[in-house]
């Protein structure tokens, strides 16, 4: 009962308290440590292949699709993206965070 009669007769008082406890509640937040989304790298293994002499039609279908076939199989692939051009292949696979990258590394191998 004490806190309303002083925020009646004293309202500059009352509102000053409130910012303080408002700013130091900012501060309080900003300087907390979050756990709950800690700075984590996902999991992501690349495969590079140069096929010499190859036009980026003929790495896609001779080397591209074949890799992706094959690694597709690997359980726990979160996306699998693909590039060809001229004379190279390039796949970046990404797994669940679930995963051990070098799990992930021996499996793609």
């Amino acid at each position: 009962m004490v806190l309303p009669r002083i925020s009646i007769q004293r309202p500059v008082l009352a509102t000053m308290m409130s910012l303080g406890l408002i700013l130091f509640g900012i501060i309080g937040l900003s300087r907390l440590p979050v756990r709950e989304l800690p700075d984590i790298d996902p999991p992501i293994v690349s495969v590079t292949t140069v096929f010499p002499g190859a036009n980026a039609q003929v790495v896609e279908t001779e080397v591209t699709e074949r890799l992706e076939e094959e690694i597709n199989n690997i359980e726990g692939i979160k996306t699998l993206t693909s590039q060809s051009r001229e004379q190279v292949s390039s796949i970046t696979i990404e797994f669940d965070l679930s995963r051990a990258i070098d799990l992930c590394a021996q499996d793609v191998r």
